[in-house]
């Protein structure tokens, strides 16, 4: 295990990157805020098709913080780590970044599949966890009609929910090559969730995805590495081991839901019976919703990203 070079690959003024050795070669990680390991930390995990990139709002709104966020196997800069995928995979990756890079407890912070390893993370070693802030995600999903026995399927078989249909145009578009960036920027410019949230940091984390060379430039995420993963995300028992183990730690959760979905539709991710259901399991779960999001905009968006950044200070801070 290391921490490998330090580069500045952004006109942001503190970010940067580096690499922390696990299980098959290098972890990426990009990190904003103070060089010091010591300092007020969030440990902030992206989703199931997405990167480090989703978080600059999110950390440009908390000056003297020090995030921490890695690429998780299988995508962005650790698209190339072998599998096997999984959340107690991942959550060991992350365990070993955050050994590499922090000191003492920090807030862990997960957005949608962030928040699974987020969960299996602070089960695995609470006394690094100050808090859980779960973003639209961590808590189990409700499993779709079309997947009736996927809550009670841990070996990989059996009736099993398309993840990449659930994502829409996010999970198609991990089988598609693009001629240039251009052309990646005007698919992602048309998904629906950024209608009335373009940014530089939206394009920035466009850009971020592609690999390989013009003309077939491709989506970073390896379509195995979201399969596998999606599998854990509706109810898998070592999930929910994970929620109690939390539970027992007395560890503190905060949840944050986005009121509309993946393509801005009107139905959020969670129902709000799913999150009252989750109430039973972790008793210290306080649950928001945020005004005014979508799936994507709750950390990609200049008012989500405030709303996470603002539960992060109180969360730091308590």
């Amino acid at each position: 295990m290391h921490s490998g070079h330090m580069t500045s690959t952004s006109p942001e003024p503190t970010y940067r990157t580096t690499t922390v050795g696990v299980d098959g070669g290098e972890l990426a990680v990009g990190l904003w805020g103070p060089d010091d390991p010591a300092a007020p930390t969030l440990l902030a995990i992206h989703g199931i098709t997405a990167s480090h990139r989703s978080w600059p709002l999110v950390a440009a709104a908390l000056p003297g913080v020090r995030v921490v966020a890695p690429d998780l196997r299988g995508r962005g800069r650790s698209a190339d780590l072998p599998p096997p995928y999984g959340m107690a995979r991942h959550a060991e990756d992350v365990r070993l970044a955050l050994e590499a890079l922090t000191e003492g407890p920090v807030v862990m912070a997960g957005h949608s599949m962030g928040g699974f390893v987020a969960v299996q993370l602070a089960a695995l070693v609470p006394d690094r966890a100050r808090a859980l802030l779960l973003v639209d995600g961590g808590l189990p999903l409700p499993v779709p009609a079309a997947a009736p026995d996927a809550a009670t399927s841990d070996s990989g078989s059996g009736a099993e929910p398309d993840v990449a249909a659930a994502l829409g145009p996010a999970g198609r578009r991990l089988t598609m090559t693009f001629p240039d960036r251009a052309a990646y920027r005007a698919f992602w410019r048309d998904h629906p969730a950024f209608t009335h949230d373009w940014s530089p940091a939206v394009e920035a984390y466009v850009d971020y995805d592609l690999v390989g060379t013009e003309p077939e430039l491709r989506p970073s995420t390896r379509v195995q590495a979201m399969a596998a993963d999606g599998a854990e995300l509706f109810g898998h028992p070592a999930h929910l081991a994970a929620l109690d183990a939390v539970a027992a730690a007395g560890l503190p959760v905060t949840f944050l839901r986005a009121p509309r979905g993946l393509m801005d539709e009107p139905e959020g991710l969670y129902p709000l019976d799913a999150v009252t259901a989750a109430a039973t399991r972790l008793p210290r779960l306080a649950p928001y919703d945020v005004e005014d999001v979508n799936h994507y905009t709750i950390t990609m968006g200049a008012a989500g990203a405030a709303t996470v950044a603002e539960q992060v200070r109180a969360l730091l801070s308590s």
